[in-house]
């Protein structure tokens, strides 16, 4: 029988190199090399090792879940395909190499965690023919209900007759704000009382900010940049509607993080997210067409009894997210593999 084993305090932690070292965002890259690495892991007597990426530290820890004969788990967070748009050049290649690696170290696992069975499907189409088990990326419930509703109009100056809509991701090529921007500006023609707040950094910032302002949407659109996460939990409390516009998620995690909040979600119907979101029950899912996206937003705008509704079933479906929920989830298909393996 596997051990339960508290293990806080046994860390072995990795140098780290900036990958993007502009402020306010900061992406390290680990390097795959440390000292107290492997008497920890003699140490601590591992009945299984669980990597979250193909790449350096992935492979090292599938290096020693080799040499130890344990189980090794990866959990496929990302399309890595669907990046290929940071590559200056030959970007078809880059496309297939991209699902080689994924395809080939997918294969070398004892299970492959995925977040949607869409993403099992698209792993099944590449080649993957390792256990595939879906279990969610959990949220912590609680803590997103506890947000200040107050806190957002009043840092950032928002009427209170104003409707907020928001968004929390990364501002890069892959989120589709450019389509998000292009969509609210259909809605606050046909809804004036509309501001969109962005929450995040990234390399596009710029580029948005530009955009907004040549849409003549600069008085409605806010920018705040990288914030803590308590602020950006007061963000969510403080916002009437939640917009999603990326077609690249293998989940979306900020989706379910708003419902949990008890907002609404337009977002767009692709990969991971269709998952997220109950068509007409705790938002919509439109296809990648601003006037369907905007008119979806606008029908909840206007008719306070739907939006109240759909907030309280995004409360409620917001429940199978749970961390304890998806965490026990997965400590259960821990010890099956374990098992099988003794």
């Amino acid at each position: 029988m596997p051990r339960v084993t508290k293990t806080a305090g046994r860390k072995a932690r990795f140098s780290a190199l900036p990958l993007y070292p502009r402020r306010p965002i900061l992406i390290l890259l680990a390097v795959p090399f440390s000292l107290r690495l492997k008497p920890t892991i003699q140490r601590i007597k591992l009945d299984l090792i669980h990597v979250h990426s193909p790449f350096l530290l992935g492979r090292l820890g599938a290096r020693y879940a080799r040499k130890l004969g344990i189980p090794l788990v990866f959990t496929f967070h990302t399309l890595y395909d669907q990046y290929v748009h940071y590559v200056p050049f030959a970007r078809s290649f880059t496309r297939e190499l991209a699902q080689r690696i994924s395809r080939d170290f997918c294969n070398q696992c004892d299970m492959v965690i995925v977040p949607t069975n869409i993403i099992e499907e698209y792993l099944r189409d590449i080649g993957v023919k390792s256990p595939i088990k879906r279990v969610p990326t959990g949220i912590k419930v609680d803590e997103l209900r506890s947000g200040n509703p107050e806190w957002l109009k009043n840092e950032y100056g928002i009427s209170s007759a104003d409707k907020v809509l928001l968004f929390v991701g990364r501002l890069g090529q892959e989120k589709n704000i450019g389509f998000l921007l292009e969509s609210f500006c259909l809605i606050n023609k046909e809804v004036e009382n509309t501001v969109l707040v962005l929450v995040g950094g990234g390399p596009e910032e710029e580029a948005l900010k530009k955009k907004t302002k040549e849409l003549g949407l600069s008085e409605r659109v806010i920018f705040t940049g990288t914030l803590p996460y308590r602020d950006v939990i007061n963000c969510y409390a403080g916002a009437d509607m939640f917009l999603f516009s990326s077609v690249t998620e293998t989940q979306g995690i900020v989706i379910n993080e708003a419902k949990a909040a008890g907002l609404p979600v337009v977002a767009v119907k692709a990969y991971g997210v269709s998952e997220m979101v109950e068509d007409g029950v705790d938002g919509y899912l439109t296809v990648l067409e601003t006037e369907q996206f905007a008119e979806r937003a606008c029908r909840i705008l206007k008719n306070d009894t739907m939006r109240e509704e759909m907030s309280k079933n995004a409360r409620k479906n917001a429940e199978k997210f749970s961390s304890a929920k998806c965490a026990a989830k997965l400590a259960d298909h821990y010890l099956k593999l374990i098992n099988a393996s003794c």
